[in-house]
């Protein structure tokens, strides 16, 4: 059986879609040379790099929940094709295949540069506020063990299930299968987990992240990784940073007073705690909107951990 309509022709002209591949268009045409260049000498991967990223954009736009149901998606539904740039005979991918190729992507921080292109393409059609930002950080759990958790010098090839009842801690431990995962609490009566720690910096106007950050978890992560953020931001002096009670120690305010940055940071007063934010400052206008808007940005951390895969 033959058809005579295009796939283009399948998707309607009023499709938010359509808008999207517009942004998507652009931000590629800047990455052309680096793409070429990237991979000239070693030759073209099986999967276009323009390919993984465009489905792996509607994989986060649809909550599409694994790399196999997105290929399913990409064999039968026209608008995912189009969206990719496939016709309507070309032969999707098989998920493995998909799946280490998105990692290569990533690995040669191809992804980090469509993701700067994005923020740089929404300041340049005023999407992003220069005044007023927010900050936040969670932890992601490794895909390691506890068992895995064993000293630095140990040679012994056990199962390792004999760790309870031992004192652990990352200085003389690390994991077998993920050495760069480091063993903490979320707070206090929780268990304690090997994990990294995640940051993200979110303009206030749209909800928009414009920076991204994951290290090493440890005690002063958030706060490190919210410095560092600023800093690759460029955020100017005089803009506001709403974060929450985690943030709220003297030598994180005194940084961003160095850094004439105004701290919209919720008040820590527990237990008779006396907070580095001026209680002034907490009275204004500002500050309260602050507080109320910043909550925004546990959304994109929700949907990591709800729809991403990530735990």
């Amino acid at each position: 059986m033959f058809s005579y309509v295009s796939v283009e022709d399948r998707v309607p002209p009023d499709h938010p879609i359509r808008k999207l591949r517009i942004l998507v268009d652009a931000i590629l045409g800047e990455l052309d040379e680096l793409l070429a260049a990237r991979y000239a000498a070693g030759g073209r991967p099986s999967i276009p790099p323009e390919r993984i990223l465009r489905a792996s954009l509607l994989q986060v736009v649809y909550s599409v929940r694994s790399e196999r149901l997105l290929m399913e998606q990409l064999n039968y539904n026209l608008l995912f094709r189009w969206f990719v740039g496939l016709n309507i005979d070309d032969v999707v991918w098989d998920h493995s295949t998909f799946s280490f190729n998105r990692q290569r992507l990533f690995d040669e921080a191809i992804a980090q540069h469509f993701f700067e292109h994005t923020v740089l393409l929404a300041r340049l059609r005023d999407l992003v506020s220069d005044d007023h930002f927010s900050v936040d950080g969670t932890l992601l759990e490794a895909w390691a063990s506890h068992k895995s958790f064993r000293p630095r010098d140990d040679h012994d090839e056990g199962d390792g299930d004999d760790f309870r009842g031992h004192k652990r801690s990352n200085d003389t431990h690390a994991s077998t299968t993920d050495p760069d995962a480091r063993l903490i609490r979320k707070g206090k009566g929780k268990e304690a987990k090997l994990s990294y720690l995640a940051n993200s910096l979110m303009e206030n106007r749209h909800g928009l992240v414009i920076g991204v950050d994951v290290r090493h978890a440890s005690g002063t992560g958030e706060r490190d990784g919210a410095l560092d953020l600023l800093t690759a931001a460029g955020i100017r002096q005089g803009a506001t940073l709403g974060a929450d009670k985690g943030y709220d120690t003297q030598d994180f305010v005194a940084a961003l007073k160095t850094r004439q940055i105004v701290p919209h940071i919720a008040r820590n007063t527990g237990n008779g705690r006396r907070s580095a934010v001026p209680a002034a400052a907490a009275r204004t206008r500002g500050y309260g909107i602050s507080q109320k808007v910043r909550k925004r940005i546990e959304q994109g951390f929700g949907w990591i951990k709800t729809i991403g895969g990530l735990r």
